[in-house]
């Protein structure tokens, strides 16, 4: 019977995914996400500041030509001349030194073991998938309307990208977001693989894009 008893007490737990944490409960993240979140946010913000650097050159002397002018294919300065670089009335890498910047804050402050709530996180995963719709709209506008490409641009769309996939990932996880358990499993497991799909499918849209360009 004692033995039985003890038997019982160790069974394994089927879904290994595990329950989310209680309703409304604050909780942090792994060093690992933390440096991911610091990394993103410095790698968006890098970009535009460089951009923001270029745009004031610009207007100060038309003929400039910025150092990411390669080719007629990666072209800054086509981008930065475009209304799409400017959709709100002033330069859009203006925009993102604000949101990389919260970002890089949010990285820090899960670095030195902070944990949230409910709201902050979904606050952030809301953030991060506005970014993502609007370089979405940056990817068409610059493939088939601008026809050219800016490689920073390029660096600010894959750190928005990873981190909207990241962050989805964590609070599908963590149950901020809800899901039946098989997806919070299935996210657990191979959610790294959605950001890498996500980016393998913008780099094949820019390859058959300019294939002739790139082959020629």
């Amino acid at each position: 019977m004692a033995l039985n008893g003890t038997l019982k007490q160790r069974a394994p737990v089927t879904d290994s995914s595990g329950p989310p944490p209680r309703a409304g409960a604050a909780f942090g993240a792994g060093r690992g996400f933390a440096w991911l979140v610091v990394l993103t946010g410095a790698s968006g913000l890098l970009a535009s500041w460089v951009i923001t650097l270029d745009e004031f050159e610009l207007l100060w002397n038309p003929d400039f030509v910025p150092g990411c002018s390669l080719n007629p294919v990666i072209s800054c300065g086509n981008i930065m001349k475009s209304a799409q670089a400017s959709v709100f009335g002033f330069p859009n890498p203006m925009l993102g030194l604000v949101a990389y910047g919260i970002v890089c804050c949010a990285g820090m402050s899960l670095l030195a073991g902070g944990r949230f709530g409910r709201w902050y996180w979904l606050a952030l995963n809301a953030g991060a998938l506005l970014g993502v719709v609007f370089v979405s709209w940056l990817q068409f506008e610059s493939l088939y309307r601008i026809d050219a490409l800016c490689l920073w641009c390029c660096l600010a769309w894959v750190a928005t990208i990873v981190l909207f996939w990241r962050v989805t990932t964590l609070n599908l996880v963590k149950g901020a977001l809800p899901a039946p358990g098989w997806a919070r499993g299935l996210f657990c497991e191979f959610g790294w693989a959605v950001p890498v799909l996500h980016i393998g499918v913008v780099a094949m849209l820019i390859l058959t894009r300019w294939w002739d360009f790139w082959t020629g």
